[in-house]
């Protein structure tokens, strides 16, 4: 973990009230924490810092739970990274999905965060247009290995071609993108372990649909936001009782507080409806992207996120 960020901490457990970490350093190497542990004053956790990863979680001793076991595993990582990197590996079949996301990014954030980065090509986006970039996800596995790429700056996976014969993917870093400002940590997009108004620039991608409240996640996202910020909102609504209880749907239904289409009622809380999510955010597009998973040469899925891009003005 970078020493960098540690002052922008807090401890996810005591939440909504903000109390920071205090940080200690076992072992150090130019500035990025290999082993240490942040505490927490107020409720004495302590989360660790292991091989460099930061596990920021109000239980961080918690094994995963329910459907999250199969992000640790190595089949769905190499399907994450080829959704991720594929074009920087030269794969002609690769989507265009994150350069289209990364073309809605503010340029010049001093501090930007993407909350469930999975194995990180959004923040690293990020970092090549700002300052700091901080990806945040739940997996461990995932973040290790954007961590990994982070410093190797390239990295080599595979995935099925048919039955047992692979095809390998050797990803490398454009020259341009810097990875001295960047850092991934283990931790929940519901708790997010920042201080309020820290990033200027904020992302959601995928996600919403995937947490078990919803609306804590957009509430979250809106607390950590500056009041002068960029919000970059993508999601395919895919709702799903595995993931969120069905009162908690921000649309799919026909009742309940938000009937509808989930991109209509995201939109409405972004603007304000209902004074949930203050000071409230102006729309400034709207669209979709495809957005593009291979299982096998012969198996892709093509997923349609549907996106809001949008920004706010300090109004003090």
């Amino acid at each position: 973990m970078k020493r960098t960020i540690a002052p922008y901490l807090i401890c996810p457990a005591c939440l909504p009230q903000e109390f920071p970490l205090e940080l200690r350093a076992d072992r150090e190497e130019n500035g990025d924490v290999i082993a240490g542990v942040l505490s927490c004053r107020k409720c004495r956790r302590r989360f660790p810092i292991r091989d460099g990863i930061a596990v920021l979680l109000p239980d961080p001793d918690a094994s995963p739970s329910g459907g999250q076991w199969r992000y640790e595993e190595g089949g769905t990582l190499a399907t994450y990274l080829w959704s991720h990197y594929a074009d920087l590996a030269g794969d002609p079949e690769a989507g265009s999905a994150y350069a289209d996301w990364a073309g809605c990014l503010a340029t010049g954030a001093e501090t930007a965060f993407d909350a469930g980065c999975a194995t990180g090509r959004l923040t690293f986006e990020m970092a090549a247009r700002g300052a700091l970039a901080v990806g945040c996800d739940l997996s461990l596995s995932f973040i290790r290995t954007a961590r990994q790429l982070a410093r190797d700056r390239r990295l080599t996976f595979s995935l099925p071609r048919e039955g047992n014969l692979r095809d390998t993917f050797d990803v490398r870093l454009p020259e341009a993108w810097r990875t001295d400002a960047m850092e991934f940590v283990v931790a929940d997009v519901l708790r997010i372990p920042f201080v309020r108004e820290t990033f200027a620039q904020t992302s959601s991608l995928n996600l919403v649909d995937r947490v078990r409240h919803p609306l804590a996640h957009l509430y979250e996202m809106n607390r950590v936001a500056r009041k002068s910020a960029a919000f970059l909102f993508s999601d395919p609504f895919s709702w799903s009782t595995a993931n969120t209880p069905e009162e908690a749907w921000l649309g799919g239904t026909e009742r309940g507080d938000y009937p509808g289409r989930g991109v209509d009622n995201v939109r409405a809380l972004l603007e304000g409806k209902g004074g949930i999510i203050q000071p409230p955010w102006t729309i400034e597009r709207q669209g979709e992207v495809w957005w593009k998973i291979r299982s096998h040469r012969n198996h892709f899925e093509l997923i349609r996120s549907e996106l809001l891009v949008a920004s706010r003005r300090n109004s003090r």
